[in-house]
C-alpha cells in the first residue's frame, strides 16, 4: 500500500506493489522533486486575512516549491498556514500580494514569521505537529569563515545586530559609504586621495558629537552647516604646551614691531550665502609678519588659515615692551 509520509508528499510504494506500471509512478514522483526544487506561485483569495497552503499528496501542487510567490490582493494582514504542519521543509518566500500588507506564515501554535509586502524570506518549518514554528532561517547566521555576497540586507522591525568576536569592517573598495534614513542620505564616509571626509548630506543640517559625563548627555562639539561650518564646543578647547615637550626655546623678541604690522579687518565671506560681518586678519598678510600662525591646506586653492590663539603669545611680548617703553619715559 502506497504511503506519503515524507516530507515532499511522493508517492513510496509499498514491497510487491504497482507491478508493471510502478515506473509511472516513480516518473512522477522525478517531476515532483524537480518541481519542489523549482519556482511556485499561489494565489490568496482577494482581502482574505487567512490562508491555507498544503502540498497535495503525490500530485503537482505549487507550496511543494522551494521558492514560493504569494499573489493577490490584500486590504489586511493575512495568515497563511502550510501544511500538513509535520512537514520539515525549508523556503524562500516572497510576498508579492498587492495593498501593502504583511502575510503571517504558520505551522503551527509555534513561531511565525511576517513578510513585509514586497520582500521575500528565507524560512524553516520545523514540522513538529500542532506547535510546529516557523523558523527565520538567517537570524543568529554564521558566516564564520566565509562571505555572503548581497546588495540589499533589511529588516521589517526591530533592530539589526552585528556581533563579531573581532573587528567589523566596511570596505566600498574605492566608493562612499552612506548612511541613510528611509532612503534620504543622512551621511557619507568618503575616501578623498587618503583623506577621511565625514559629509553630512541634509541642507543646513549641523553635524554634532555628543557623550555622557558623569551619567548626563552632554554635546561636545556642534558644527553649524548653515553657518559655514562654525564650531561650537562645549568647554576649553586646548592644545599641548607642556615645557617638556618642546625643545629650541627661545624669546619673542621685536613683538611690538610685528604687532604694528598687523591689521585687524572687517570681512565677509564670499564662499558663503548670506554672510554675516566678521573681525580677524588677512592670512596672506600675517603671513609676512607671522608665518608661524599661518597654515596651508592641501587642496586645489591651497586655502590658508590662521591659528589666533598663537598670536597671543606675540601681543604678551608686545604690551611688556610696550610698559618698559612707558617706564622709560616716565623714568626722564
Amino acid at each position: 500500500m502506497a504511503t506519503y509520509v515524507n516530507n515532499l508528499r511522493l508517492k513510496e510504494i509499498g514491497t510487491g506493489d504497482e507491478s508493471g506500471t510502478w515506473g509511472t509512478s516513480t516518473n512522477t514522483n522525478l517531476e515532483l522533486i524537480g518541481e519542489a526544487l523549482g519556482f511556485g506561485t499561489e494565489a490568496i483569495t482577494t482581502n482574505a486575512d487567512t490562508h491555507t497552503t498544503t502540498i497535495a499528496d503525490g500530485s503537482t501542487d505549487a507550496g511543494r516549491a522551494m521558492f514560493l510567490k504569494y499573489t493577490g490582493t490584500l486590504d489586511s494582514e493575512c495568515t497563511i498556514t502550510i501544511g500538513p504542519n509535520t512537514l520539515k521543509r525549508f523556503h524562500i518566500i516572497e510576498n508579492a500580494t498587492s495593498g501593502s500588507q504583511n502575510i503571517v506564515i504558520s505551522q503551527g501554535s509555534g513561531a511565525n514569521i511576517t513578510i513585509g509586502p514586497g520582500d521575500a524570506k528565507a524560512v524553516y518549518l520545523d514540522g513538529a505537529g500542532s506547535g510546529a514554528a516557523v523558523v527565520d532561517a538567517f537570524v543568529d547566521l554564521d558566516l564564520s569563515g566565509g562571505s555572503v555576497n548581497v546588495s540589499t540586507v533589511k529588516t521589517n522591525s526591530g533592530d539589526m545586530t552585528f556581533d563579531s568576536a573581532a573587528d567589523i569592517i566596511l570596505d566600498a573598495d574605492g566608493a562612499d559609504v552612506i548612511f541613510k534614513d528611509d532612503g534620504t542620505a543622512i551621511a557619507t564616509h568618503t575616501n578623498s586621495s587618503s583623506n577621511y571626509v565625514i559629509k553630512t548630506n541634509v541642507n543646513d543640517k549641523d553635524f554634532i558629537i555628543k557623550g555622557v559625563d558623569n551619567s548626563s548627555e552632554i554635546t561636545a562639539l556642534t558644527i553649524d552647516m548653515s553657518g559655514a561650518g562654525a564650531a561650537t564646543f562645549n568647554n576649553d578647547v586646548t592644545a599641548f604646551s607642556d615645557k617638556r615637550l618642546k625643545t629650541d626655546i627661545e624669546p619673542i623678541t621685536n613683538a611690538l614691531t610685528k604687532v604694528m604690522q598687523m591689521q585687524g579687518v572687517y570681512y565677509k565671506r564670499n564662499d558663503v550665502e548670506d554672510a554675516r560681518e566678521q573681525v580677524g586678519v588677512l592670512a596672506q598678510d600675517m603671513e609676512a609678519v607671522l608665518p608661524e600662525v599661518v597654515l596651508t591646506a592641501d587642496d586645489d586653492m591651497q586655502t590658508k588659515s590662521v591659528d589666533y590663539g598663537k598670536i597671543c603669545s606675540v601681543l604678551i611680548e608686545a604690551i611688556k615692551e610696550l610698559k618698559n617703553e612707558i617706564e622709560e619715559l616716565k623714568a626722564k
